[in-house]
């Protein structure tokens, strides 16, 4: 199934010039960028973002989610291509960097962990966002972008490929 999804370069990202380098691996998959811009967050629009994590974790994880998310630019991407949600999402490893894998996006470039994040009182910085499910996705890309910010086009790889 073709599928569009979102990704988010948080601010550790954008900061730690690792932007070039997310963006690389997930064109890689041969998802096509049919999206892209860099914002500065207010935080009504990263409360906006996390609407459900407040009833699911509690204030106190929105509040850093929130603040995390407003601190320096984000580099948002909208991404399509088959199963994309999927595939961003084992591109990228686990929420929490110290469990993902060598090889993922948190595997390679994070180490902090939930007990570690939670026993000093800090945010879990894990460069990237993604969208979890296609109804996610599908809110998350209406908040991020307008209609006309997203270009349809055809790659050499949908081309040759699929």
């Amino acid at each position: 199934m073709i599928q569009n999804t979102l990704i988010l370069i948080k601010p550790d990202g954008v900061q730690r010039s690792l932007s070039g380098e997310i963006i690389k691996r997930l064109e890689r998959t041969g998802l096509k960028i049919i999206g892209m811009k860099m914002v500065w967050v207010q935080k009504e629009h990263a409360e906006n973002h996390y609407n459900d994590i407040g009833e699911k974790h509690g204030q106190r994880v929105l509040d850093g989610l929130t603040k995390y998310l407003s601190e320096g630019p984000v580099i948002a991407v909208c991404l399509k291509g088959v199963d994309s949600i999927n595939v961003v999402r084992k591109l990228i490893g686990s929420t929490y960097p110290n469990e993902s894998t060598p090889g993922t996006i948190r595997g390679d470039f994070c180490h902090i962990s939930k007990h570690y994040a939670n026993t000093n009182e800090r945010i879990v910085a894990n460069l990237i966002h993604a969208s979890a499910d296609e109804n996610d996705a599908k809110r998350e890309l209406t908040l991020w972008f307008d209609k006309n910010e997203l270009h349809d086009y055809q790659t050499v790889y949908e081309k040759y490929v699929i």
